[in-house]
């Protein structure tokens, strides 16, 4: 498949029939669930053949993965084809059945029992079709799949055909979970949850109108009940518990119309920028707060973009709180809901990035920045409308998909000028979107336009950062190499920034970096700092942990004293 070798994160190593059957989506769950993922028949045709089913792959890993097992990378023309046959689930209840995909890469078409349902463009939001009339004893569904990678008007990430280096094997097909559940005719289609101090104001949207009933909320002195009127709730709460990564509060809720009942869970806390001795600071829930951060791919061995259970999310959190870190960038990728929900109850902030889309070009993006040239007027940048015009929708839907998590902290709207256009713009639109969290408009570089962090990468030289009118974030740093053989995917080249020869060099330069350059940043009004990165992945070799999640290359007692040396130091 390419010049990368197999390797199985631990959960990986024995996949049960049906992966990934939790239910996907726990800030608006039902009883009924009726997972389709497990073995379907899969082919691959060119544009206007016959469809074809001649070999099977596991859903939900894209085709390119180990765990799906085909392990094949396809020709951008390739049509991918999916089928599923399923027995009418005649215990999922409710009156109509609505299908869900996750997610899939890129453009898909879905079919079921001979009927076209419809198409959905984009490889990162989750869609869904009433299937009730459609419906037999006997099902069969059937879903085509076209991905044009070279196409870069849509979000696209780090993928590349010819990876390699900071670029990674491209994914396509299906890569987030398949599944049906059973609806009222009249049913809640979408909840918000706003995240606010002392309350929060419980907003749904209806598939048809909207109806009154009751919200009941688990809080530390019993339950409290709140009338839901024409979609709305008020939930005050007179002795609020806020939220933070030291204690991950979450209320559990269930909201009751006469048409239904739904599962649901928020938090309470703040944001906020203030001056404190004499620097701007990034604040939660009123006090300075040190986003002690790691940049978070989202990658995993065997399935690629997929990891092979939810554990593998769980894992990674823990293993990162361990060591101190309370903070994940989440970079240039959208996971599965269940990511932000473990994130939400295990204490970690999320600083989530937008999916880039646009050409990346090296002069323009990497060497100019390098030797400093990091201003220029982005107005003129990726004209194409058709490119600009997908970014918007983008963003648009991924705070629309992610806004009730309380865990996500941070928008980052453009990494290191890739894709960028009109950043003021973009920042003013997406504050209009979500007044409530920090925005960092231009990560690392092609500065000037409005944004609520000055927000610097750091790659080739030593740390100092000069004072600035708005909290200072390293939104990236550090990158330093440690090769664990027998745990590398690619055993002919690596990829990150200097290298350790030993473990023990890995942890002794990992602490030195944080002791003499980051900590002495923080009296200066360093607020957030984000190191290069959680795990290994491909090529590169600049993870805490590898590639397979089989090895940490620190353990919390050689780290976790550095980390309580910065939370200390921003609070003096």
């Amino acid at each position: 498949m390419s010049d990368l070798l197999s390797l199985y994160t631990p959960e990986g190593a024995s996949l049960p029939t049906c992966p990934w059957e939790n239910y996907p989506r726990p800030s608006l769950r039902r009883d009924s669930f009726f997972c389709l993922n497990g073995h379907w028949d899969f082919g691959v045709i060119t544009e206007g053949e016959a469809l074809r089913f001649d070999r099977t792959i596991t859903v939900p890993f894209p085709p390119e993965s180990l765990l799906s097992e085909v392990h094949t990378v396809f020709a951008e023309e390739s049509v991918l084809c999916y089928r599923r046959r399923f027995p009418f689930p005649a215990d999922l209840g409710g009156e109509r059945v609505i299908l869900h995909f996750g997610a899939i890469d890129q453009r898909a078409e879905v079919f079921l029992n001979g009927i076209r349902l419809g198409d959905h463009i984009g490889g990162y939001q989750p869609f869904s079709f009433d299937i009730t009339d459609g419906l037999a004893e006997a099902n069969e569904l059937v879903v085509l799949v076209r991905d044009r990678l070279s196409d870069h008007v849509l979000p696209y990430g780090k993928q590349r055909r010819d990876r390699g280096g900071m670029w990674y094997t491209p994914f396509s097909g299906i890569w987030q979970t398949v599944w049906c559940e059973g609806v009222a005719s009249n049913h809640i289609t979408a909840l918000h949850l706003p995240t606010e101090p002392t309350h929060t104001v419980l907003t749904c949207e209806w598939s048809r109108f909207p109806e009154s009933g009751t919200v009941t909320v688990t809080t530390p002195e019993g339950k409290r009940c709140f009338p839901l009127q024409d979609g709305k709730a008020i939930l005050n709460l007179p002795h609020p518990r806020l939220w933070s990564p030291e204690d991950p509060f979450c209320y559990d809720c269930v909201i009751e119309t006469p048409s239904e009942r739904i599962a649901s869970y928020f938090a309470l806390r703040t944001l906020s920028i203030e001056t404190v001795g004499g620097c701007p600071r990034l604040c939660l829930n009123g006090k300075p707060y040190f986003f002690h951060g790691l940049l978070d791919q989202g990658y995993y061995s065997d399935g690629l973009v997929t990891p092979a259970s939810p554990d593998s999310y769980r894992r990674d959190i823990l293993t990162m709180k361990a060591l101190g870190f309370n903070t994940l960038r989440k970079h240039i990728k959208i996971e599965p809901e269940i990511f932000y929900h473990e994130c939400d109850r295990l204490g970690m902030v999320v600083f989530q990035d937008m999916v880039n889309n646009g050409d990346y070009r090296f002069f323009r993006d990497t060497v100019l920045p390098t030797i400093g040239l990091l201003r220029r007027d982005d107005r003129r940048l990726h004209r194409d409308s058709a490119t600009r015009a997908a970014f918007r929708t983008h963003m648009a839907e991924t705070v629309a998909q992610l806004r009730n998590h309380p865990s996500l902290c941070l928008w980052t709207i453009f990494n290191e000028g890739w894709g960028q256009f009109c950043g003021t713009e973009a920042y003013r639109t997406l504050k209009k979107l979500d007044p409530t969290r920090f925005i960092d408009t231009s990560s690392g570089w092609f500065m000037g336009c409005e944004t609520d962090l000055d927000s610097r990468h750091i790659y080739f030289r030593h740390v100092k950062l000069k004072p600035s009118d708005k909290p200072l974030y390293l939104s990236e740093f550090g990158g330093h190499t440690y090769r664990v053989e027998e745990h590398v995917a690619n055993p002919e080249k690596s990829y990150g920034y200097g290298t350790a020869k030993t473990r023990e060099d890995f942890v002794t330069g990992l602490r030195r970096l944080y002791l003499t350059e980051i900590l002495p940043q923080i009296p200066k009004g360093l607020c957030a700092a984000v190191y290069t990165q959680v795990s290994d992945v491909e090529d590169e070799i600049n993870g805490l942990v590898t590639y397979d999640r089989q090895v940490e290359k620190v353990k919390p007692e050689e780290f976790a004293d550095v980390s309580a040396q910065l939370t200390k130091a921003i609070t003096i």
